[in-house]
Order: structure tokens, then C-alpha cells, then sequence
């Protein structure tokens, strides 16, 4: 296999076209092999778009001296197995792996972990700005942006101020028509299909023929006919939109045609300041499976919503509360699968919003339909939401909104690593005044939250929710309104603890070990972080000792506020010990790993209390 002699991007300049080609072949078989047998999952679809251009920009440029930057990072599998990552695939997104996205702690050829899209033309800003300064060194920076992050606004800021400065820098705009599904975006449907319309191309020759045959005006009807069309590319064409910011276009190119490539990235090289080079791939490509899926083109081979998941209970309700509220709309932002929102989208196509990779925009237009009579439900990954936290606090929170956040994939979320855990969500939104946050801990109670949302006018209400699967109640056991629910009732408790979300289910497990240890506990499913129940509150101050739970950071988050309000009823009241996650980035690995070393699982939980009982 010509892959097993590649170690470093070096050994790829002595191949002829004919070597690539095979070698393209293998790298996605390789990748294909590498993510079906995963773990831990990982990004399939993107990785096998993008092959022939990495291998082209690893020709053409001398990484890690040239300075490869990657949006979306999740794009850069290829670029991993050149730069001698190869053997790691065999540990991808496992605890103590090889990474989903490229890192810095990982190879001299990765700059920067980005996992976030539309970010990379504000790094290649900064970094070509240093580059060029007086103690810089000179180095070329050349930026892979593309798989949906040109929808982000961000990456506008970026292009902006490189066309702005005038940096030397190259950028290379993946256009592959999608992000997670296809893209919000009209920057790539371009004239250039038009112009690669031969019949559009005979019609445009036959009248400019006819109008320099017309008596005494037709040199200025051609003078005319050229003014409109230049009208036209100003308007819709990528070279007028990029060259009115003061950056060189060139392109389209096909992203799968390695020679093609390499010439066009030559001679971006040859230009001073910024120039994109535009090539256009197939998300998929070469993988039947991946090429033929309609919905992500197999962007990760990790299903969302498969049944019994929050995700797919969150599914269930929005449809329901859908069919009876008429001004209910859906909000996402290019995550209509991974957050469940397709059956939404089918059932009532005019009433979703699939805005791209733009959550600010999501979140500021949300707070502009409340304000117009709807009651829009804005469903984003928890860690994604923290993007838009202005938005979130000033444009919604400060109008007092009825505006609805389902945030998906809050707390610990595994292989994803620190850029995806959501433990930031509690913290911030629980600053926002007026904002109700609820945290479901079973199947039922997702579907019960959405309804008592809705139902609320007075501000905004965000639903938390984790990715682990979640256990299901019977008809009735579920929680009523914004109040805590006691799940477990005993005689002459010692202990209380108070947990939020998927942390009910190990408080629970630790109040059994503790039992078997001759220490009872109660526990409380605290359902809502803010307002807290004062029942529940008042109950726990009861207890010798009470231990908070919860998938988010302990800082400033659910905890601190519980173990503030007990404080707040006088001096009599037992110690409160806050159990969560600390203020840190942590590596991926599985959630139920990642819990058990930071104790918040059933044993971590009851030697805590234990401890501090004793």
C-alpha cells in the first residue's frame, strides 16, 4: 500500500498523479475503516471530501513552516494521517486518543484546536498580522475554511479585516454546499452555474451578436448589455463579493482534481495580501453510503435522536405542542438532525429556521419573533449556545422574551472533548434575570417542560438535557410545574442530596450505598435550577449534611445558588458540599469515565458524604 509509506507530508512530493489517485483511494478506505471500527464515532463525511485537497496543500506548502489552519477542525482527519498520526487512528475520541480535532499538545502541525467553525479567519488575521510584524518571521498562513463555517458571521468579521489590512494570507474555501446538513447560504450558488450552462452560453453569444449589428446603436447596445451583466456578477458572483473586500478570488476549482489544485494554490502563493482560492468537493466522496445521504452525507457515523434519547423526546414534544400551538416555531442553527428537528421541519416546513452556523443571528431573530407573537423554541447543543450569551442576556433576556432554549448535549459530553462539554450553561444563563432553567432527568419530563414552558409568558425558559440516555417514568410520576420532585423518602435522613438532571440517577444510587452503610439519604430531582422550590430547600436544611449534584461547573453554578439559599435561612443549617465540574478543560473520553473521576458518579458521590459525615 503506497499509504503505508507516507509518514510526513514530505514523502508525498515524489508520487505521480497516478500514485494520488491510488493513494486517495486508500486514505478513504483507511478513514472509513478508521471511524466504523471507532469507539468512540467520529467525523466520516467531511474527512472524505476534503482528501485531494489536503493532499494537494501538503504538496504545495511545507508544513509545519507553512502555517495550516483548519474550520471546521473536523475536516483535518486527512491532514492527521499525513503528519505521521496514522497508527493513532486505532485510539481515535478513546479516553487518552488521538483527538476528533486537531491539537496543539498533539503534532507541530496543528496550531490551533477548532472544533467551533467560522473562527479560522480571525486566527489567520492574527497570525499573518504577527507573521509580518517586526519580530515575526515571516511565515506563510494559509487557511482551509469551508463544510458550512463561511454561514457563521464571524468568518465575515475575518475576511473583513484581512481584506482590511492587506495581510498575506491564503485562504482555501471548501464549498461543499453543506455543514451538518445543507448549507444556509447563497454565496456558492453563484453564476457559475449559469455561465456552465451551455444553453445560457449560446443565448448570451446570439445576443451580443445581434446587438453590434444593430444600425448606428449597436456599439452602444453591447456598451449596455456589458454594463448589465457586470451588473449581475456585482451582485451574485464570489469574485465581486471577495474583491469588493479587498480580497483576490480565484476559482472555482474541482476539489477533487489534485493537479488542478496544486496549480491554483501556486498561484495564490505568487500574489502579496489575501486571495481565496475556491474549490468545490462532494461531502462523501468516494463512500456510496456517505454520497447517497440525503440528510449529513454521514457527517459522524453518531445517531441523533435514535429512540429513547432525550434528543428523540425532545422530538416527540415539539411536534406535539407543535400541532396545538399554532404560533409555535423551531429555531436551529445547521442542526436540524443532530438536535431532531427534522420531523418538526417536515410537519411544518414554514414554521423552521434552520439559520446556519449562527447562533448569535438565531438568538437575536428569536427575540424578534416573541416580539412579533410567536413562541419560538431555540434548539442548540449547550456548548454552542455560549457563542450567543449577548444575544441570550441583552436581546432576549433584557425584553423579556418568552423565548424557549433546548439545549442538547449539556454537561459532560465524551468524545467530543473540551471544546463540546456543556458546563457552561447553568453558570451563565443562571445570571440572566428572569430566566427559568429546567433540567429533566427522565424521558417523560422532557416533553412535561416544553409544555410548562410554553405555557410560561415571562421571560425566557431554557431546558437542559444530556446525551446519556435517560431512564422513563410511569403515567404521574413525573414533576408538576417548576418544582423540585423527592425521589427518594426516608426515616431519620443524615444526608440530602439535591441533583440536577442525569445526576439524579447516581445521587439515587449513592443514597443506596450509603444505606448499606447504616446512613440514610434522601434525594431530591431538583427539576428547576432557578427559581429553586423553597420546599426543597427548606427540606434539605433539615438534613446534617447536603450534597448538590450537578453536570455543569461547580463555580458559580447550580450548587453555589442551592447552597446560598440554605445559607440565607439562618444560622442553624448543615453544611452543604457542591459536587460538579471543575473550572478546567477536560479531555474526552466516555461520560461515565470522565463522571467517575471527578466523582459524580453513585461511588464518588457516597465517599463524598462519607467523608464529610465523618
Amino acid at each position: 500500500m503506497l499509504l503505508d509509506r507516507i509518514e510526513e507530508p514530505a514523502d508525498l512530493r515524489s508520487l505521480s498523479y497516478a500514485e494520488l489517485e491510488q493513494l486517495s483511494g486508500e486514505i478513504r478506505d483507511f478513514i472509513v475503516e478508521s471511524v466504523s471500527n471507532s469507539n468512540s464515532g467520529g467525523h466520516l463525511g467531511s474527512n472524505l471530501g476534503v482528501v485531494e485537497l489536503t493532499l494537494a496543500l501538503h504538496r504545495v506548502f511545507d508544513s509545519p513552516e507553512d502555517i495550516l489552519l483548519w474550520d471546521t477542525g473536523h475536516q483535518a482527519y486527512v491532514h492527521k494521517i499525513i503528519t505521521g498520526r496514522r497508527k493513532l487512528f486505532e485510539t481515535l475520541r478513546d479516553g487518552g486518543g488521538l483527538s476528533g480535532y486537531p491539537s496543539r499538545s498533539e503534532s507541530e502541525h496543528d496550531w490551533i484546536e477548532n472544533s467551533h467553525a467560522s473562527t479560522i479567519l480571525s486566527y489567520a488575521h492574527g497570525i499573518a498580522a504577527a507573521q509580518s510584524a517586526e519580530t515575526g518571521e515571516g511565515r506563510r498562513v494559509v487557511a482551509v475554511v469551508g463544510d458550512g463555517s463561511m454561514t457563521g458571521g464571524m468568518a465575515f468579521e475575518g475576511l473583513n479585516n484581512l481584506g482590511h489590512s492587506g495581510a498575506d494570507a491564503i485562504i482555501v474555501l471548501n464549498d461543499n454546499g453543506r455543514s451538518y446538513a445543507p448549507t444556509v447560504s447563497r454565496l456558492g450558488e453563484s453564476l457559475v452555474k449559469i455561465r456552465s450552462n451551455p444553453v445560457y452560453m449560446r443565448r448570451q453569444a446570439k445576443l451580443e451578436g445581434a446587438t453590434t449589428q444593430l444600425p448606428v446603436v449597436g456599439s452602444r447596445a453591447k456598451r449596455a448589455l456589458d454594463a448589465w451583466k457586470a451588473s449581475v456578477r456585482q451582485m451574485w458572483q464570489p469574485p465581486a463579493f471577495f474583491e469588493t473586500l479587498g480580497v483576490r478570488y480565484l476559482g472555482p476549482f474541482d476539489g477533487h482534481d489534485i493537479r488542478t489544485i496544486e496549480t491554483a494554490l501556486r498561484n495564490a502563493a505568487q500574489f502579496s495580501g489575501p486571495t481565496v482560492v475556491h474549490v468545490l468537493t462532494q461531502k462523501g466522496m468516494g463512500y456510496a453510503p456517505a454520497e447517497n445521504d440525503p440528510i449529513k452525507n454521514m457527517h459522524d457515523l453518531s445517531p441523533a435522536g435514535k429512540p429513547g434519547s432525550y434528543t428523540a423526546a425532545f422530538t416527540e414534544a415539539i411536534v406535539k405542542e407543535a400541532e396545538a400551538r399554532p404560533e409555535v416555531v423551531a429555531i436551529t442553527a445547521a442542526m436540524p438532525d443532530s438536535m431532531g428537528l427534522l420531523p418538526f421541519a417536515d410537519r411544518f416546513p414554514d414554521r423552521f429556521f434552520d439559520v446556519g452556523i449562527a447562533e448569535q443571528h438565531a438568538v437575536t431573530a428569536a427575540a424578534g419573533m416573541a416580539m412579533g407573537g410567536l413562541r419560538p423554541v431555540v434548539g442548540l447543543y449547550s456548548t454552542f449556545l455560549t457563542r450567543a450569551f449577548d444575544q441570550t442576556n441583552l436581546d432576549v433576556g433584557l425584553h423579556g422574551q418568552p423565548v424557549v432554549f433546548c439545549l442538547d448535549r449539556a454537561g459532560i459530553t465524551g468524545n467530543d472533548g473540551a471544546s463540546h462539554h456543556g458546563i457552561l450553561d447553568m453558570v451563565l444563563l443562571s445570571k440572566v434575570p428572569n430566566m427559568t432553567i429546567l433540567a429533566p432527568a427522565s424521558y417523560e419530563e422532557v416533553g412535561v417542560m416544553l409544555h410548562d414552558a410554553l405555557e410560561h409568558t415571562d421571560g425566557p425558559v431554557a431546558i437542559r438535557w444530556s446525551k446519556a440516555m435517560p431512564p422513563t417514568m410511569e403515567p404521574g410520576e413525573h414533576g408538576v410545574g417548576f418544582r423540585a420532585r423527592k425521589v427518594r423518602t426516608v426515616d431519620a435522613p443524615r444526608v440530602c442530596f439535591l441533583a440536577v438532571g442525569n445526576m439524579v440517577a447516581a445521587a439515587h444510587e449513592a443514597a443506596e450505598q450509603l444505606a448499606a452503610d447504616g446512613v440514610e439519604a434522601s434525594v431530591w430531582d431538583v427539576r428547576c435550577v432557578k427559581p429553586l422550590d423553597p420546599e426543597m430547600i427548606a427540606d434539605a436544611a433539615t438534613h446534617e449534611l447536603v450534597v448538590t449534584v450537578e453536570d455543569g461547573l461547580a463555580e458559580g453554578g447550580a450548587g453555589a445558588a442551592m447552597s446560598a439559599a440554605i445559607a440565607d435561612l439562618g444560622r442553624d443549617v448543615p453544611p452543604v458540599r457542591v459536587c460538579g465540574v471543575p473550572t478546567d478543560y477536560i479531555s474526552h473520553d466516555t461520560p461515565a469515565n470522565i463522571h467517575a473521576m471527578l466523582g459524580l458518579d453513585g461511588d464518588g458521590l457516597a465517599e463524598t458524604a462519607q467523608s464529610w459525615l465523618s
